[in-house]
């Protein structure tokens, strides 16, 4: 009974209430009615001056681009040879001068085992005016280099270049052993290598 009293008197309160009425402008009512095309036309215009107003912000980052002075290549030459074998040299507006020329050359035994051999040496001037020239080999042994400016090591003193002559001379005097032994005896010279090849491995032949 309290529950149906309770929910009259909100009715009651809710009609004493005044009604707000809503109502489209005379202009609106006719844009609503308009065809798309016609609206999408009428809000082109607005766009435009909504952007000429106010512009909008780039908040990309801004990157400061650095110039600097292009060198010239002021000399390039090229021979390119049938067999392999080429020579180039090229020189820049900034005083870098450089020459290469390589060849094939056959390795060992085996005439299709070659290796390409380059020669050649180039020169710069550094920053604290010094001209640097720089030599370099590179063929089956690796890659070489010489120049003046390259720091060399200390000289070996007399007593570690006569040990290492008797170190050297030590395994000259196995090779040399050895290979009598693999003439004479083959067989024992084949358990040899195998006992290497154990040692090597970390596998330590024992008997």
């Amino acid at each position: 009974m309290k529950l149906l009293i309770a929910i009259s008197a909100l009715i009651a309160v809710a009609a004493a209430l005044p009604q707000r009425k809503v109502s489209l402008k005379p202009e609106q009512q006719v844009e609503d009615q308009l065809p798309l095309e016609q609206n999408f036309n009428n809000y082109q215009p607005q766009q435009q001056e909504y952007r000429s107003a106010k512009p909008v912000d780039d908040f990309r980052p801004k990157v400061q681009l650095e110039t600097s002075t292009y060198i010239p290549i002021i000399r390039f030459d090229k021979e390119q040879g049938t067999d392999g074998s080429y020579k180039t040299s090229y020189e820049t507006g900034n005083n870098i001068q450089a020459q290469e020329q390589g060849y094939l050359k056959t390795v060992g035994d085996n005439q299709d085992n070659t290796a390409l051999v380059q020669q050649g040496s180039y020169t710069y001037t550094a920053p604290d005016g010094q001209v640097i020239t720089v030599e370099y080999t590179a063929d089956e042994f690796g890659f070489r280099v010489s120049g003046d400016h390259i720091p060399t090591p200390p000289p070996v003193s007399a007593e570690i270049q006569k040990g290492l002559d008797l170190i050297y001379a030590g395994i000259k005097a196995n090779q040399e052993r050895a290979a009598i032994e693999a003439k004479s005896n083959p067989e024992a010279a084949r358990q040899q290598e195998e006992k290497a090849a154990l040692d090597y491995k970390g596998q330590y032949y024992q008997q």
